[in-house]
């Protein structure tokens, strides 16, 4: 694939990204782009490896290797060194119904799961998928692809994040009715209120991306619950089928003394508010502002990470971000051998940014808050925090214990707890009176996606439980293809 000798000649690059300084000042994208000489080089640093262990898509120790929806990344790779982006864009899409996403936002398990990575920097797949896309709007080859015919079958999909939007597009291709229901005032879920615009900008991608499925006849119905203004039960009556892709959004809390402040918030609310904003160009009751506040982020990830990044386009006093887990190290440990995900240390936007402003990264580890600290007016003030290691308990598990005597108090008027989250919000499922797992997910098999409700399947984060945004996309195409079997009979969808 690609040059023969490519990984031994040319090194790995990325673009260039905005200066931190620079950037922090609007919220437009932060990653330049490379130009068509340097995207054929590193295309041609794909090696003919023989197991692309980059389009495996499994679990390994928990963690994603490889592609979880298996792209061809070899082979497009190779159509890239050779300058055919048309054939590259086609290649990508057939695994893939939204690479401009992907290679925006996906963490790019298949990176860390590449064979050169073994010794050498791996392939940079996805900033090559980005670009395979981009090329693709820039000379107008993504363009609406309506159905020739229609099944006459109806499928009504809840949620229009990741797993929902991928499940509506294949559907629509088999020729299905889809509507997709939102609760919020605009579709796309996750993409278009939980990660920044400077991640992924929301005008620029992921609309043009929505016009799209909505020319192909994909129907949204925004501002619309269901199971609150809008019956479960009515969902059933009318549709043939409905999928259930509501993400898993209810959040983790912090039950320590002086939660009750006002000040302290859940990184959602922080972050959906602040591109409703960016959207709608005014401010709304809902608004929560860094600016000129010390500002604590509890929990690290790329949730962390956009509170860091949102609070410095705010112009946030000072900024912490307090992480329970120690630092990871700078190189493979050797209890993480490849294909497992890498986890080695770096600074993402978010602390670069933070770092060329306030001069050190952000992070301070092995620390978890034990009190807030309020004022006179019930608004928090300080974050008390306390060292902690990780110690065996009598299961054998890991747990985080408490240091005495290495308590610190940090300044904070605004607090952003960004810890993960539990599982899915229940009143939907309850109301369609589906079964649940362990984890209060919703019950349903891997690659089948039923629930015990019949015509009734659930994907992504609310069947599997957080994780990342390409597992979703992964099961909104199996949800699609299962759907498509059990209303056809038969399915041609992959």
């Amino acid at each position: 694939m690609g040059k023969p000798t490519g990984f031994l000649e040319f090194q790995r690059e990325l673009p260039a990204d905005r200066s931190p300084l620079t950037r922090i000042a609007d919220w437009q994208e932060i990653h330049l782009h490379q130009s068509e000489a340097d995207l054929k080089k590193q295309g041609a640093r794909c090696m003919d490896c023989g197991i692309p262990f980059c389009h495996t898509g499994q679990l390994v120790s928990g963690m994603a290797s490889g592609c979880p929806i298996h792209n061809l990344i070899p082979e497009w790779n190779d159509l890239v060194y050779r300058g055919l982006w048309k054939e590259a864009l086609e290649r990508l899409h057939k695994t893939n119904n939204f690479p401009d996403f992907t290679g925006r936002v996906c963490p790019a398990p298949c990176e860390g799961s590449c064979v050169l990575g073994i010794n050498d920097p791996p392939v940079t797949i996805k900033n090559i998928e980005c670009e395979i896309a981009d090329h693709g709007w820039q000379n107008g080859w993504i363009v609406p692809e309506i159905p020739v015919k229609r099944t006459g079958r109806k499928v009504a999909v809840v949620g229009s994040g990741p797993a929902g939007l991928s499940a509506a597009a294949q559907l629509n291709r088999a020729g299905h009715e889809v509507t997709v229901f939102e609760r919020a005032d605009r579709p796309g879920g996750l993409l278009m209120y939980g990660i920044p615009n400077m991640k992924l900008d929301k005008k620029e991608v992921v609309l043009r991306r929505l016009k799209v499925l909505e020319a192909e006849g994909v129907k949204f119905v925004c501002n619309t619950e269901v199971g609150k203004n809008l019956p479960a039960e009515k969902l059933l009556k009318d549709f043939d089928a409905v999928i259930l892709a509501t993400g898993a959004t209810k959040p983790r809390d912090l039950p320590i003394p002086g939660r009750e402040l006002q000040g302290i918030h859940f990184a959602m609310e922080f972050l959906t508010a602040n591109t409703k904003v960016v959207l709608d160009r005014h401010q709304n009751g809902n608004f929560i502002s860094a600016e000129g506040r010390d500002v604590v982020v509890i929990g690290g990830g790329d949730t962390g990470t956009d509170c860091v990044g949102t609070s410095m386009r705010h112009g946030c006093k000072s900024l912490v971000q307090v992480e329970i887990l120690p630092q990871p190290p700078l190189a493979r440990a050797k209890d993480n051998p490849w294909p497992e995900w890498p986890k080695v240390y770096k600074m993402d936007y978010g602390q670069e940014e933070a770092a060329a402003k306030f001069g050190a990264d952000p992070r301070v580890y092995l620390k978890t808050a034990t009190k807030f600290e309020g004022d006179d007016q019930g608004h928090v003030k300080a974050v008390h925090t306390m060292q902690v290691e990780w110690t065996k308990n009598e299961k054998g598990q890991f747990i985080p214990k408490n240091v005495p005597g290495t308590e610190k108090v940090l300044p904070a008027q605004l607090v952003l707890l960004a810890m993960g989250f539990l599982g899915p919000e229940q009143p939907l499922l309850e109301a369609l009176g589906i079964e649940r797992d362990a984890r209060s997910n919703a019950k349903a098999d891997f690659e089948k996606y039923a629930t015990n409700i019949p015509k009734v399947f659930a994907c992504g984060d609310c069947r599997r439980g957080q994780s990342l945004v390409v597992w979703a996309f992964n099961e909104g195409r199996g949800a699609a293809r299962e759907c498509d079997r059990f209303l056809m009979g038969a399915t041609d969808l992959p």
